[in-house]
């Protein structure tokens, strides 16, 4: 099926829309898109104000329906007549809930992290100058100079540290707790498809050549997934990580101790 405009693009409740591209429909949630191949579908049903894509499913299998509430009654008629109208033959059972691709658009674990990080490192540079400011109205000018290098060594050192061990933290969980299955590369580059134990197939967003990649996700939360380092590197990061780390708490205990000579009058 080559599903093309003039087909109206379905607007329904919270922001949900459902219009047809090339080769099928694209049913788009807060958060998250629906692909659903033209071979997937079995029948369009109009209800009123509402539109239910009805999916192929083998002989005695109760199908699966994705519904778009609140659109617009003769929208509705015309979207579902001309899809219909546009739906290939059928000459094989096909299981179509297994051919729908989700796309997860809502902020996943890691980049919930990394906004978090992000505001810890704005924090810490505001705390350097903070103590940079006070340095220099107590007129310890020298102190006020060394705090610039010192701090912002400390800061990447703490942000950089952070986020390698909390990658690290991350991998080792996925790897024990989670579930490991071999993606497929996409049609797009850098883009790889997984399926989840419910059956649904997910995209996975990485650089590689490769045709397959190892992926692990979380049971709980299949949209928390990522491809495994070599255990070389994962050791090397998270040693090194440690590392620097390390070296961000030895720069703020540096600069504690410079705060407290200065200002104690060097007793």
């Amino acid at each position: 099926m080559s599903i093309m405009p003039p087909i109206p693009v379905l607007q329904g409740r919270d922001g949900t829309v459902l219009s047809a591209e090339q080769e099928g429909l694209v049913l788009e949630r807060p958060g998250e898109e629906l692909t659903i191949p033209a071979k997937a579908i079995a029948r369009i049903h109009a209800e009123v104000r509402s539109v239910t894509v009805e999916l192929r499913a083998p002989s005695g299998a109760t199908p699966s329906v994705h519904r778009i509430e609140d659109v617009s009654e003769p929208a509705a008629t015309a979207f579902a007549d001309a899809v219909n109208a546009l739906l290939p033959e059928r000459n094989e059972e096909i299981d179509g809930g297994a051919l729908v691709v989700l796309r997860t658009f809502a902020k996943t674990r890691r980049q919930r992290f990394l906004r978090g990080l992000k505001w810890f490192v704005f924090g810490c540079l505001g705390v350097v100058g903070a103590l940079c400011v006070t340095a220099g109205i107590a007129g310890v000018a020298g102190l006020a100079i060394a705090i610039v290098p010192i701090g912002a060594i400390a800061t990447a050192g703490l942000g950089f540290g952070v986020y390698c061990v909390w990658t690290w933290n991350r991998e080792r969980r996925l790897l024990k707790h989670g579930i490991t299955v071999v993606a497929s590369r996409a049609n797009r580059p850098g883009m790889y498809f997984y399926t989840d134990t419910a059956g649904t197939t997910r995209v996975l967003s990485h650089v590689s050549f490769e045709p397959y990649v190892r992926a692990s996700y979380n049971p709980q939360d299949p949209s928390d997934v990522l491809v495994p380092q070599a255990p070389f590197m994962r050791r090397f990061n998270v040693t090194l990580g440690a590392f620097i780390l390390f070296c961000g708490l030895n720069g703020v205990a540096l600069l504690a101790i410079m705060m407290v000579d200065a200002f104690s009058g060097g007793s």
